[in-house]
Formats: structure tokens, C-alpha cells, sequence
């Protein structure tokens, strides 16, 4: 018998993951040393952002790769699968940690760092990574309580009475959303005998549509719940406020993007007839979202409070575009993701941290969707979609979004720089690194399209993700 030795270059699907939590290790060993836990989580940092880059780089290129964990082939083992919308949200993901490990030198006092904020930070990284790169629906669970766990920590670091009330109201209903998906994997294995995400798939189309729409609704509203969509989203503007900027960054560009990543990924691809079934609701439930976030920004007179709420109109944007089901209007939903991670945390660290003027109105305009900036792009890509598929109440929601994250944006940035004595500018490297990938990409947007294009044709037709896994028929 032969054994199959996997390649080297195939590592990359779990080499990030890996990365993480070795470096989170290594730097609880570290704990008396601040300057070396520096140094070596940056360095762990640089590292995941190259294998996020290089495996990106392959799967737009080759299609989606997987490997399985040790001898039990697919759908039995835990696979790991790596499709350009798993490795391009796991690479954004990356850049942002690192912008955000950048600020943290300059902004976090020596207690933090005692009380372990580096291992946590690193540990957080594994579980966004893990969730967006897994192939196996409960893997997807493990990796959101490493999130849970991390996060919960990072929020009470400081242990001011603040944190801790934010910390309560985050933890018990995400925990909650967590009990849901949970029971609803339950529900699910005992319907389809299967959670590989390839392998349901195919079960579920020869499985009771009833019980299957039902199961996938509770699956639904878990994700629902870790994204922050209406009505289910009360506890980020009541959490995400409360620790400092960079922390806040952290968790409003990367924790809600693994609750969008899941809804998409299981009502688009895996369970494509539960998400039909469910396109009404999500519809209503998306414009709810998108409309009411900005809306509730414009009536918000804490900063980061208001920031939340912005946070909160761009997932129903995503959200908005699994209930069309087209494939440009997809690819729009996905490329706002990835802007909304970028701008969102620059938004976070340049506005709450004390960041310039001009920085923070470029911002504004991004997340509003004004060229030439980032955030234009996914919106153009939704309207064609929309107006493509003769879905005008969709092109008035998108265009009404946009204008009230405009008012709303514009109506923090004068109370901050205008109405306010001219705070002094200290100048940090981490708001150059944010912007600079949101100006870039908004001159020169063709890499983004093509991929956000890609990975919504592989989400409408996933034959090249299932062939990966090795489950073709």
C-alpha cells in the first residue's frame, strides 16, 4: 500500500492557520518579554499575509484546492478548501491584522501586552482564517468559538466597568447564535448523514425539502446573528465601542465578515434551495439592514457607536445580494466585503484613534461609495445586477444607502473636525497602510472585479469546488 504524501505547495490551504497558532503559542512563552512578543508576532503576521497572497494567487488561477487531515478521505475527514471568496477574504483579512499589529505598537500600554493581547490577537487571526478557509460545516463551529474566545477576551482586557458591560452583551448572544448553529449542525447531520460542505451539496438535493428549509432557517439566523443583520444586530453598537480603537478595528473589519462569509457560503452554495426558498425574507431583511445602520448613524452622537452602526448598512449591502442570486450582483456583495474590511478598520483606527481631517473625509466618501475610492465599485457592481435582473426596488435600496451613509458619514466627520477644537495629528504608519489599498483599488479596480466575479460564478455553479474535495460524481 502507498501512501499519498500531500505536495508542499498544497500546506498553503492550512499553513495561515497553522502559522497563527504556533506564533499564539511561542508568545504565551514569551509573556515577560514585550519586545520580543513584538517582533515575532509581527514577524508571524508577515509570514500568514505571504501564504494568504501565494494560495489566493493559486486558486484564482487553478481553481479551489483542498487538503484532507490525516487518513480519512473526504466527506469523512475535516477538509480543508481554499476557493478564491475563502482566500481572498482570509488574505484581506491578513492585511488588516497586520495594519492593526502596526497601530498596536503606538497605542497599547504595557499592562495590555502583560495581559496578553498579542496571543489573543494571533488567536483571533486563527479563527477568522479557519472559518473562511474550512470545507466542513462543524470545523466552521470549532473556528467560531476560537473567534468567541479571543474576542471575548480582547474586549475585557482592560477590565474598565464599560468593557465588561459591552463584553456581557457581546458574549451571551453570540454565544447564543453559536448554541443555534449548533443545533441546527445537529438537525442537519441527522437529516443528510453529512457536514462536508461539498458533500451536502449533493445529499441535499435528493433530501425533504420541508425539514431541510426549516433546519437551514435556524442555520440562517445563527449567521444572521454573528453578521449583526436586522433584526438581530442590537449587540455591536453595544460592544464594539466599548474597548480601545485598535481593538475595535479588529472586530468590526474581520468577526462580522465571518458571519456574512457563512451566510453566503451556506445559502448560495451549500444549500442553494433553502436560499431560494428563504429570498424573500432575506430581501426584506437586507433593505432593513442596509437603511436602518445609516439611519441610526445619523441620529448616533458617540463616534464609535455611529461607526457600528455604518458597519451594520454595509452587511445588509452583502445581504441584499444572496436574495437577488445573480452572479453579478454576487460579485458585488463579495467585493464589498472586502472594502468594508479595509475601510471600515481604517475608519475605526484613523476617526476614533485621533487620525487627520483629510484622511477620515477620503474615508467617508469610500464607505459612501463616491468615486474614485474603493467602495464605489461593489455598488456599481450590484446596481448592474440589479437593473440587469429588473429588480428596481433593489437599485432604489442600494442608491438610498448610499446616500444616507453619505449624510451620516459626513455629519460625523465635520462634528469631529469641524464643530470640535482641531485635535493635534500624530501620524501612524498603520493609517497609510489602510488607505493605500482603498485609493488603489478604486483607480485601478479590474483585480478586484475579476475576482469577486470568479468567486461568484463558483459559488452559483461550485463543480470546481466540489471536484477539489474529490466528490465529483
Amino acid at each position: 500500500m502507498i501512501d499519498h504524501v500531500t505536495p508542499l505547495a498544497d500546506w498553503l490551504v492550512i499553513a495561515p492557520v497553522l502559522l497563527c497558532l504556533l506564533g499564539a503559542a511561542v508568545l504565551l512563552m514569551l509573556r515577560s518579554f514585550i519586545r520580543v512578543q513584538r517582533w515575532v508576532g509581527g514577524a508571524v503576521l508577515v509570514a500568514v499575509l505571504v501564504c494568504d497572497g501565494l494560495l489566493f494567487q493559486r486558486v484564482l488561477e487553478d481553481g479551489p484546492l483542498t487538503m484532507t487531515m490525516g487518513k480519512w478521505l473526504p466527506p469523512f475527514g475535516i477538509s480543508f478548501t481554499a476557493d478564491v471568496m475563502g482566500a481572498g477574504f482570509a488574505l484581506v483579512s491578513a492585511f488588516v491584522s497586520l495594519c492593526v499589529w502596526v497601530y498596536v505598537q503606538s497605542d497599547t500600554p504595557e499592562s495590555a501586552v502583560r495581559d496578553g493581547i498579542y496571543p489573543l490577537i494571533l488567536l483571533l487571526v486563527a479563527g477568522v482564517t479557519g472559518s473562511f478557509l474550512t470545507g466542513d460545516l462543524f470545523n466552521l463551529y470549532v473556528w467560531f468559538e476560537v473567534m468567541l474566545i479571543a474576542s471575548f477576551g480582547l474586549i475585557i482586557l482592560a477590565g474598565q466597568p464599560l468593557q465588561l458591560d459591552g463584553a456581557v452583551k457581546y458574549g451571551v448572544l453570540n454565544f447564543l447564535a453559536t448554541t443555534l448553529f449548533l443545533a441546527g449542525l445537529g438537525l442537519l447531520y441527522g437529516l443528510l448523514g453529512t457536514l462536508n460542505m461539498a458533500d451536502i451539496i449533493g445529499a441535499a438535493a435528493a433530501a425533504d425539502p420541508a425539514p431541510l428549509a426549516a433546519v437551514g432557517a435556524l442555520i440562517a439566523l445563527a449567521f444572521g446573528v454573528k453578521a449583526a443583520m436586522f433584526p438581530v444586530n442590537a449587540w455591536l453598537p453595544a460592544s464594539y465601542h466599548t474597548p480601545p480603537p485598535a481593538i475595535s478595528a479588529l472586530l468590526g473589519g474581520l468577526l462580522t465578515k465571518v458571519g456574512v462569509y457563512a451566510f453566503v457560503r451556506t445559502l448560495v452554495m451549500v444549500l442553494p434551495t433553502v436560499g431560494e426558498y428563504l429570498a424573500p425574507t432575506i430581501a426584506i431583511l437586507g433593505i432593513a439592514t442596509m437603511i436602518l445602520g445609516p439611519l441610526s448613524a445619523i441620529a448616533e452622537t458617540n463616534l464609535r457607536r455611529a461607526i457600528g452602526f455604518l458597519l451594520i448598512g454595509g452587511v445588509g449591502v452583502t445581504i441584499l445580494s444572496v436574495a437577488s442570486g445573480n452572479e453579478t450582483a454576487l460579485a458585488g456583495g463579495l467585493a464589498y466585503v472586502a472594502h468594508s474590511m479595509l475601510t471600515i478598520s481604517a475608519l475605526y483606527l484613523v476617526m476614533a484613534g485621533g487620525g487627520g481631517a483629510i484622511l477620515s473625509f477620503i474615508l467617508i466618501l469610500a464607505i459612501s461609495g463616491i468615486p474614485p475610492f474603493l467602495g464605489f465599485w461593489p455598488k456599481l457592481l450590484l446596481l448592474q445586477g440589479f437593473i440587469g435582473a429588473g429588480e428596481w426596488p433593489y437599485v432604489f435600496a442600494i442608491l438610498l444607502n448610499a446616500l444616507l451613509t453619505l449624510i451620516a458619514g459626513v455629519r460625523l466627520w465635520s462634528g469631529t473636525f469641524w464643530r470640535s477644537p482641531l485635535k493635534s495629528f500624530t501620524p501612524n504608519p498603520a493609517f497609510l497602510l489602510l488607505t493605500t489599498p482603498i485609493l488603489l483599488l478604486g483607480l485601478w479596480p479590474e483585480w478586484l472585479i475579476r475576482a469577486a466575479t470568479v468567486a461568484a460564478r463558483d459559488l452559483l455553479a461550485p463543480a470546481r469546488y466540489i471536484a477539489s474535495v474529490g466528490l465529483a460524481p
